[in-house]
């Protein structure tokens, strides 16, 4: 039996709140005498939360205390405590992310995160976190296909597509079960503006309403997942939901799966088409209905509603690769930009690298100056002794600017040589340091790095999106 770590999952939706507790193994695959090679081995989900309405002051408003309480309670049934917890994600999903106060939620939470929780509100997150929560990555790989995973929830859709296990794309549209709220009599008491966004007719507050009624709106929703998914021509109703900020690339996939509370609805709608005071019942029904989604495969994953927050407690946390370099840091580090080179700009002299790393630094200073980032780089395959020495050098000149200002340079190498390169910087340049490598990331991108595990050879990371959306 490896290493455990206590995970924790909470999601703050449009629609629910959920909790999850996961236990995750860590296991060293390498063989004897070898460089360790420490991977999750094993995810178990110890707890799941009873799902909760998301409690809400007003439609722009969260009740964070509400949050907190709920968040408190289920804690305390689950028989954990936060300090027993290793890692995780908050995530705050679809329309919640644009409430104006998702940040001081957050706040209110951070009694409950442990050490090493990650907040984020990425919809590319969302997207891969649900995908993986339901298990369409595995379906695609095991059975050699594409999968176009749709999480929708109440005022989003998140999409990730993978093929044979890999991940090609992620996006998110507006369309969810909640953008029209409605009354127990069935009388309009809430219209997202994101419809009206979209140009898609909609009944006014205060309009009784009948599933006839709200037929055409649910409508034009449904035909924007089908365009999504290649499966009607053009791009007119995609285009018009699309998030503000994503993009997407309309394919014909062979199979499509399913999650969120309106999956539930798809698969086994109640019969009160007002049971959860919205359309989602409606939409629901209107999807398996759908005769271009039924001209495809469709894989059923385990978790529906409860997709996203097992993806967030069990599958948010990667690791590092084995050769770390660490000195006099303080974990963890959250929410840290990434600023990555390009192939090219990694090559040339010493003097060449640090004249590019230091003009990169100002895409991240603002007016009280530079900020604490990660500097990313590609690496080379076996690179010399002597192209170490020179990379080393660059980088340490390049980053003299963050470490006069009080910041640590912190190196991400995909190639497998942060130790090497760490040493070789750490001998130029006094100080905390940090070198990790086999982690990939972008220019947008955002980096949490917990405290180290496995005897310190390896470093939990969490790869993020920006951490709020605006609408």
């Amino acid at each position: 039996m490896g290493e455990q770590l206590l995970s924790v999952g909470i999601d703050i939706g449009t629609s629910t709140t959920q909790l999850i507790l996961s236990r995750l193994t860590l296991e060293n695959r390498a063989a004897p005498f070898t460089v360790p090679r420490v991977a999750i081995s094993d995810r178990q989900v110890l707890y799941r939360s009873d799902i909760h309405f998301t409690p809400l002051l007003s439609d722009t408003v969260i009740d964070a205390a509400g949050v907190r309480d709920i968040v408190a309670g289920e804690y305390r049934k689950s028989g954990f405590s936060p300090a027993q917890v290793d890692t995780g994600a908050v995530i705050i999903t679809g329309e919640t992310a644009r409430k104006e106060n998702a940040r001081e939620v957050l706040s209110a939470l951070s009694e409950f995160a442990g050490d090493f929780v990650v907040a984020t509100a990425g919809p590319d997150l969302e997207s891969i976190l649900a995908a993986r929560g339901a298990g369409a990555d595995e379906y695609s790989k095991e059975h050699h296909t594409t999968v176009l995973h749709f999480d929708i929830g109440g005022g989003t859709s998140n999409l990730a597509k993978y093929s044979h296990g890999e991940l090609l794309s992620t996006g998110c549209l507006d369309v969810g079960g909640r953008l029209i709220k409605l009354d127990p009599g069935g009388r309009v008491a809430y219209v997202s503006p994101a419809l009206a966004r979209a140009g898609c007719p909609a009944p006014a507050v205060g309009e009784l309403v009948t599933p006839e009624g709200l037929a055409p709106v649910i409508q034009i929703m449904v035909e924007a997942l089908e365009q999504a998914a290649g499966l009607r021509p053009g791009r007119d109703r995609l285009e018009a939901f699309l998030t503000q900020g994503t993009s997407w690339t309309a394919e014909a996939v062979p199979v499509v799966s399913f999650s969120g509370g309106v999956a539930d609805c798809i698969c086994h709608p109640p019969e009160n088409w007002l049971a959860y005071g919205d359309i989602g019942v409606q939409l629901g029904k209107a999807i398996a209905s759908s005769p271009a989604f039924q001209q495809v495969g469709r894989f059923q994953g385990a978790e529906t509603i409860r997709a996203t927050v097992v993806g967030a407690g069990s599958h948010a946390t990667d690791l590092s690769g084995s050769t770390i370099f660490y000195r006099d840091i303080t974990f963890p580090l959250k929410s840290l930009p990434i600023l990555k080179l390009s192939a090219r700009e990694e090559t040339g002299t010493a003097e060449e690298l640090a004249e590019r790393i230091v003009d990169k630094l100002g895409w991240y200073a603002d007016q009280e100056g530079l900020t604490q980032l990660v500097l990313a780089l590609r690496g080379e395959q076996n690179p010399s002794y002597t192209r170490i020495q020179e990379l080393a050098q660059g980088v340490v000149r390049g980053l003299e600017p963050l470490r006069r200002a009080g910041f640590v340079p912190i190196v991400a190498v995909e190639a497998d040589q942060a130790k090497v390169l760490g040493q070789a910087m750490a001998a130029l340049c006094p100080g905390p340091l940090l070198c990790l490598d086999g982690v990939g990331v972008d220019n947008g991108d955002y980096m949490d790095i917990g405290a180290p595990v496995a005897g310190g050879t390896v470093l939990p990371v969490v790869i993020k999106t920006i951490a709020f959306h605006k609408s």
